[in-house]
């Protein structure tokens, strides 16, 4: 049986498969954001009508909040494990789309039940059923992406991706808010069938890296082998603190910004729905645009401005007591200026990849996420039950605002660091591209052949 240091060597022998930038490009980006709007409209349909399922076992929203939550314990672990093993695990599938195909069915399975279970505790354990599937699915499937795409296109694959993304929150929300007033369980088994469909296209579709000798080392191994990647990657780590910050907040401002709107504005629960209509307005904006601007003058360096405009724009937001309608307007811009930080950061961290470590690397990003729905919601959460004797105005809410934009303010020296680094990799690359022989590869072991 092959060692991981074996496996390794044929990832870095082989190479990977790389589709051309222009058609072959288009149609791997497409392929692999089908991916993107399953689980997309998986998480987006549990977050938004899980609650009132739950609400009917129980009147504790804090034992609500806690089964939710439970969403970052898998996100925490399973990374650490599913993406280095991903990185050595070479079957005639290839090696990221075994661990895909595996969870596709439970992952299925479990969203298509959720609404029928019988009380608080099989609802919970159907719900952790859905998440450990998830997290088997994502962190191979993001290492797809600098498998089998070229650096050119990292940008642009990851609007294309934010695009699907985009689609899959509006018609969960949208859609599935309709069916959810005729059927309770009905969001729930349409989203399994979309995720059913959407995640199966990059399984079918792609073409990547084939072999035989598969191997497992042990679940020890593989989380010392993820330490291992992180001590020896500077600038890998130095993205992970950034990606946590971006994370964090995304996760704070997705728990609290109902409450802020109706509790700490008083406003009717309309109001929220402009704002996040707006919010999601920016972000496809964002996903539409953001990836060419990165691929021609530099991700991080536009991930820095973006940075900028989302932090301070958020910074200002604890300024406000009161609603005003021209608010919408300042909400939008923040709105793409964080949906661009969210859009490219994976990209970026494509490029700081190292060949043979992918799946070890998209499972430590993976994790990032995870620390960011645990520290995100709870600093917010604290910040505010602290500050709201003082801000009585808004019941302490308007703090929620500042203490989200600090972190995406203290990040940007760090991405402006990762700019260099990324300028220097793109040079590298360009240098190899003009040096290399034209040569042909075959399809199922990308092996170049004469």
């Amino acid at each position: 049986m092959p060692s991981a240091r074996s496996s390794t060597s044929f990832s870095a022998a082989y190479g990977r498969r790389r589709s051309s930038p222009d058609g072959g490009g288009r149609r791997d980006t497409l392929v692999l954001g089908a991916g993107a709007l399953g689980l997309a409209w998986a998480l987006t349909t549990t977050a938004a009508y899980l609650p009132p399922i739950l609400g009917r076992y129980t009147e504790s929203t804090t034992l609500v909040g806690l089964v939710l939550a439970g969403e970052g314990a898998f996100a925490l672990t399973l990374p650490l494990v599913i993406g280095p093993w991903s990185d050595t695990f070479h079957t005639p599938l290839g090696r990221r789309r075994p661990f895909m195909l595996v969870a596709l069915g439970p992952m299925t399975f479990a969203l298509a039940l959720l609404a029928f279970m019988p009380n608080l505790w099989t609802t919970a354990l159907m719900l952790f059923a859905l998440f450990f599937a998830y997290y088997v699915y994502e962190p191979p499937y993001r290492g797809l992406y600098p498998d089998v795409l070229p650096d050119s296109v990292f940008g642009r694959a990851q609007g294309v991706q934010h695009v699907f993304r985009g689609v899959a929150i509006a018609g969960a929300l949208i859609g599935g808010g309709y069916l959810f007033h005729v059927w309770r369980p009905a969001p729930f088994l349409v989203a399994a069938g979309v995720v059913a469909t959407a995640c199966l296209v990059p399984i079918v579709l792609v073409t990547e890296d084939g072999g035989h000798g598969r191997v497992f080392e042990g679940v020890r191994t593989y989380v010392a082998q993820s330490w291992r990647v992180l001590r020896a990657n500077r600038d890998v780590a130095t993205f992970l603190v950034c990606n946590t910050a971006w994370e964090g907040t995304f996760a704070g401002a997705r728990t609290f910004v109902v409450l802020y709107v109706t509790v700490g504005l008083d406003e009717p629960l309309s109001t929220s729905t402009y704002i996040l209509a707006a919010v999601a307005g920016g972000y496809i904006v964002a996903a539409l645009v953001a990836g060419r601007i990165g691929d021609r003058v530099g991700l991080a360096r536009v991930i820095s401005v973006a940075s900028a405009v989302y932090g301070v724009g958020l910074l200002a937001g604890g300024l406000g007591r009161e609603w005003h309608a021209w608010y919408l307007g300042l909400i939008f811009v923040v709105a793409i200026a964080g949906g661009t930080v969210m859009t490219l950061a994976w990209g970026l961290l494509f490029k700081l990849m190292p060949p043979g470590e992918r799946g070890a690397i998209s499972g430590l990003a993976t994790t990032t996420k995870g620390v960011g729905l645990v520290i995100g919601p709870l600093a917010a959460g604290a910040v505010i039950d602290i500050l709201g004797p003082h801000l009585e105005a808004t019941e302490g809410y308007q703090a929620l605002w500042p203490v989200l934009g600090v972190p995406i303010i203290l990040a940007i020296p760090l991405v402006a660091r990762l700019a260099r680094v990324e300028s220097e990799a793109d040079r590298v690359a360009a240098s190899e591209q003009r040096e290399a022989p034209d040569v042909a590869v075959d399809d199922v072991g990308d092996r170049p052949r004469a």
